[in-house]
């Protein structure tokens, strides 16, 4: 029963990934997991918390009810996510870029901001 339930949970959540155009890493990072730990609940190797489950949906704006195997994707829903972030339609270069600029400290951020001026203007 747990590894159908886990099965079903990861077909739903990379459907919903790749319909929101996300990365493994995207989603991870969004729920405030390891994107290892993704990569196992989308094989269907493991169910996550309760908590983390709820921030899954809200994140792949999927249904907790079809996620679950309760309700079809034409069916009605009882719990409906937010929309997706709006960064969501940003390349996934962009993306992971922002991911490791958020992690540079204060003068390593300015020189990759003088760096991307510089590339600005030699192709703008």
């Amino acid at each position: 029963m747990a590894k159908k339930l886990a099965t079903r949970l990861g077909e739903c959540a990379r459907a919903a990934r790749q319909r929101l155009n996300l990365t493994q890493e995207d989603v991870a990072e969004r729920v405030g997991i390891a994107t290892e730990v993704y990569g196992r609940l989308e094989r269907g190797n493991m169910l996550p918390s309760v908590p983390t489950f709820r921030k899954l949906c809200a994140v792949l704006s999927l249904s907790a009810d079809e996620a679950l195997g309760l309700a079809s994707a034409e069916g009605p829903a009882s719990w409906t996510p937010p929309a997706p972030p709006p960064e969501a339609s940003e390349p996934a270069e962009l993306r992971r870029l922002m991911r490791r600029a958020r992690q540079l400290d204060r003068n390593s951020l300015r020189v990759l901001s003088l760096v991307a001026a510089h590339l600005g203007q030699k192709h703008g």
